[in-house]
C-alpha cells in the first residue's frame, strides 16, 4: 500500500485584470517555487476600488503540494 503526505501553504496573489487572472498567477508562481503542487483552494477574494471603479482584484489560496518522498 502506497501513500502521500501533502503540506498546504497560504498565499495571497492580485491582478488588475480579473479573479480568475490572479488565480492563474498565483498557481503558476507557486508551480515555480514549489514542487509536487497538486491542487489549489480559493479561500478569499477581494476588490480593490478608487472612485467606485475596481482597480485591483485579489484572492487569497490555499495551495496544495505532495511532499518528497
Amino acid at each position: 500500500m502506497t501513500s502521500s503526505i501533502a503540506r498546504v501553504t497560504t498565499i495571497t496573489a492580485r491582478s488588475d485584470v480579473s479573479f480568475e487572472d490572479a488565480i492563474q498567477a498565483g498557481v503558476a508562481r507557486s508551480a515555480q517555487t514549489l514542487r509536487n503542487v497538486s491542487g489549489a483552494w480559493v479561500k478569499e477574494q477581494k476588490v480593490e476600488v478608487s472612485d467606485g471603479t475596481i482597480t485591483a482584484y485579489q484572492v487569497v489560496l490555499e495551495i496544495t503540494f505532495v511532499l518528497d518522498d
